[in-house]
């Protein structure tokens, strides 16, 4: 089988689709050069993510990986969900195939856009290197993809 039964429910029956009217943070990541657009929205209350919601244009891979992230970040404070990974993500779907790793890097990117995104609203300072930008991640070769 080449998808694991957990990327086939979060792909079947995802978790958290959707928008937030007014959201504290929004991160989007991806195009459709890539193929792959994730947009996530988030609700901070006190420092803590109240609610997340996301929207993503992509393949099963991609739906699966976003709906796992956001149950993963849901009622963490920032800090936490800042500590997001790939890898995180990939082993709570019980894996990925090679090829699709990079669905759940978008989904990693679109949680720490959506945080950065709330930071800079707010004025907040924060640790640049905690977000990476186009030329450093190796996404894509031309800095079109937007991560």
């Amino acid at each position: 089988m080449l998808y694991s039964e957990k990327v086939m429910d979060h792909f079947t029956h995802p978790r958290n689709v959707g928008t937030i009217e007014n959201a504290d943070g929004v991160g989007e990541v991806g195009n459709a050069k890539c193929g792959d657009i994730m947009k996530i929205y988030l609700k901070i209350d006190d420092g803590i993510i109240s609610d997340v919601k996301f929207n993503t244009f992509g393949c099963g891979s991609a739906i699966a990986s976003s709906s796992m992230a956001t149950e993963m970040i849901k009622g963490k404070p920032l800090s936490k969900a800042l500590e997001l990974t790939n890898k995180a993500v990939v082993e709570a779907l019980d894996g990925l195939p090679p090829h699709k790793i990079h669905c759940s890097v978008l989904a990693e990117e679109a949680v720490k856009a959506a945080i950065k995104d709330y930071y800079d609203k707010n004025g907040i300072e924060y640790d640049k290197t905690q977000f990476p930008d186009c030329e450093s991640c190796g996404h894509c070769s031309d800095g079109s993809c937007g991560l």
